[in-house]
């Protein structure tokens, strides 16, 4: 069986589902605050990378960017922000089907569940502030039957 990655298109389709989410979280008046302080210019080319590494793929992201304490220590600090991450991941929805990749619920759920996840844990785990991520975080593993290696994984 194809890996999440290789099902979603590759780094290609992974490239043309964040620039969806992208342009869908910038159209949202609650989650493009979380892009107000400005964003890398290469951003959707760094968060397909990740999404990439983390859906079996290649660890070009982990190689070229950094890790998972660097992802997380971006999104922490800000305080809980329930509606955002609830709008985030309708915008990614959105975008599922903005790309094609909802046409195949398998597919679709499989996305929908990792970002869902990935936005409601990992990424807000330390809204109280970015010196509590710990170092040495590795980018959790998901694969068809979700989260590779448990919860534990990222503890």
């Amino acid at each position: 069986m194809e890996t999440v990655y290789a099902e979603a298109g590759g780094y290609e389709g992974l490239l043309r589902l964040a620039h969806a989410w992208h342009a869908r979280v910038m159209a949202d008046e609650v989650v493009s605050h979380a892009f107000s302080h400005g964003f890398h210019p290469e951003h959707s080319e760094r968060l397909a990378a990740y999404w990439a590494e983390a859906l079996g793929g290649p660890t070009t992201f982990s190689a070229a960017y950094g890790d998972e304490s660097s992802v997380v220590r971006l999104h922490s600090g800000h305080g809980p922000h329930a509606e955002m991450d609830r709008r985030a991941i309708t915008c990614f929805d959105q975008a599922l089907e903005d790309v094609g990749l909802a046409s195949d619920d398998r597919l679709r759920q499989v996305l929908h569940d990792y970002f869902s996840w990935a936005t409601t844990t990992t990424m807000d785990r330390y809204h109280r502030s970015v010196d509590d991520v710990p170092d040495g975080l590795e980018i959790p593993h998901w694969s068809w039957d979700g989260l590779v290696g448990g919860t534990e994984a990222q503890e």
